[in-house]
């Protein structure tokens, strides 16, 4: 065989492996696949640091407006009963004491504070000498939570009591022995403001966020 056939010539064939090209088209959608994926994570990183941010701020402002401070009536002092006013009260005052004349300037400084002044006079004796503290306040049922408070800030810390008996609306001030004066006017009238109608206090409410 190797006299019938001869190769001629300076060149020779080569041989040569098919190209895989399905190997090829693989390789460039995988890495078409990987930029892409990374090109996703890079957008979401910077919408964390940029766009999150935003959000974040936008944010604060609302958490700010949950709640607002604004005024309303606290009970305070308030006996929760509608009190008079000083006009609308009658009071006797009474002279439980040893000194002379109290009960004449006693009703005279009530009546220049807008009380209408009934009896004026000495103890009857039950109570003539029988008051240690500086007066007793004396009047029917009805007045525990509603004329007797009025007149007890104009003499502080005198003893309230209420007869069952009683009939009437005037009240009683009996003075007694530690009595000096009537409770100064200015704080009178700041007590008998905050018993008729105590002064707001701030409580948390709902703030519009608009």
């Amino acid at each position: 065989m190797g006299g019938q056939y001869r190769i001629t010539g300076d060149k020779y064939p080569r041989m040569r492996r098919p190209r895989r090209r399905g190997r090829l088209v693989l390789m460039v959608v995988a890495s078409v696949a990987v930029l892409g994926v990374g090109g996703w994570g890079t957008l979401q990183l910077i919408d964390v640091f940029t766009g999150g941010g935003k959000q974040a701020a936008a944010a604060g402002p609302k958490a700010d407006c949950a709640t607002k401070a604004s005024p309303s009536a606290s009970t305070g002092t308030s006996t929760g009963s509608a009190v008079p006013k000083p006009a609308q009260i009658t009071v006797n005052v009474y002279n439980a004491t040893p000194r002379s004349g109290l009960a004449k300037s006693t009703a005279d400084e009530l009546e220049k504070r807008g009380f209408k002044i009934g009896d004026v006079g000495n103890a009857s004796a039950q109570w003539d000498k029988k008051v240690k503290g500086t007066g007793v306040l004396l009047g029917p049922a009805s007045a525990l939570d509603t004329s007797l408070p009025v007149l007890a800030t104009q003499l502080t810390g005198a003893e309230r009591r209420t007869e069952a008996t009683r009939k009437g609306t005037a009240i009683d001030l009996v003075i007694g022995t530690a009595f000096k004066n009537l409770t100064a006017k200015a704080a009178a009238d700041k007590a008998l403001a905050a018993l008729s109608g105590p002064e707001p206090t701030a409580t948390a409410t709902p703030k519009s966020c608009s």
